[in-house]
């Protein structure tokens, strides 16, 4: 009697999938999958722009300055002795780099619905790309940040790196790229059923900011804010990064290792959170788009 030998398949694409799965072995798979994206991200964003890469420089330069006219000649918000031009800058390139990755990722599944539904590959990749090719944009921004840093020091003003916790730095930049990056993977995927929460994102994104001590230190929040908007600010995850940018770089505001800890914990929480939810919505995600 002759028997047909069972095929071995080396992948198998199904839509079956665990309750809890991450699927790191299959992103690690699609690695060159990533890096393409990663260059086409970098090259395409500003390909048919006039200025090009100098709206990386442009658009932080112009917010730093209208910040400091309004919240702190104006609004005679104290910066802990740092001239409010280098501290607003410092605050503003770290939250750019966690606003390009939560609004770059808040709509993966609704702006690749086309390429989504004609071949396969992990979905994650492309937030994933978009996260990490922000790395360039934030590079380039603080790159320009040094550039101003050295400029007033040598002016004379009292500026100096924390030499103590710089190595901390990385970790921080991590934390800031997973929280947007979670937060980005959770609205993408219920944007495919509500697709109104597109236009929430650009309003909640700029009302997250006040909360997160941008254009003030947590010093002013406890000073000028009601207890309670204090203790919110102060607890705000994104607040503790920009206080630890400020830290490292400015060595002024506050540093606490709970703190640290307490952010860095949110953080790898709120990524696997998103990843997860992403990866479940993903098998599903066609039919409702």
């Amino acid at each position: 009697m002759n028997t047909e030998p069972e095929e071995s398949w080396l992948y198998v694409i199904s839509s079956k999938r665990k309750l809890i799965n991450f699927n790191f072995e299959e992103i690690w798979r699609y690695r060159d999958l990533l890096i393409l994206f990663v260059k086409r991200d970098i090259v395409t964003v500003y390909k048919q722009t006039i200025l090009g890469p100098l709206w990386y420089i442009i658009q932080p330069l112009f917010t730093s300055v209208i910040f400091t006219l309004i919240f702190n000649r104006l609004g005679q918000i104290q910066t802990d002795g740092i001239d409010p031009f280098v501290f607003n800058l410092a605050g503003i390139t770290a939250w750019n780099y966690f606003k390009e990755c939560l609004t770059g990722t808040s709509n993966t599944f609704t702006a690749n619905q086309n390429i989504f539904g004609k071949v396969y590959f992990p979905r994650v990749i492309l937030p994933l790309s978009i996260t990490i090719s922000n790395l360039l944009k934030f590079g380039i921004q603080l790159f320009i940040f040094f550039g101003f840093w050295l400029y007033y020091y040598f002016q004379g003003m009292e500026l100096s790196l924390n030499m103590t916790h710089i190595w901390l730095f990385p970790v921080y930049v991590i934390m800031m790229g997973m929280l947007g990056l979670g937060l980005g993977m959770i609205i993408s995927s219920m944007t495919t059923k509500y697709r109104d929460l597109t236009i929430l994102v650009g309003f909640a994104v700029q009302l997250l900011m006040f909360l997160s001590a941008v254009p003030y230190p947590v010093s002013e929040a406890h000073a000028k804010f009601s207890r309670p908007i204090a203790l919110i600010v102060e607890f705000n995850p994104l607040t503790q990064i920009i206080e630890g940018f400020r830290f490292m770089l400015l060595n002024t505001g506050t540093f606490t290792w709970i703190g640290f800890f307490y952010t860095l914990v949110v953080s790898v929480v709120l990524f696997l959170l998103g990843l997860l939810v992403f990866n479940r919505t993903e098998k599903t995600f066609i039919d409702t788009v």
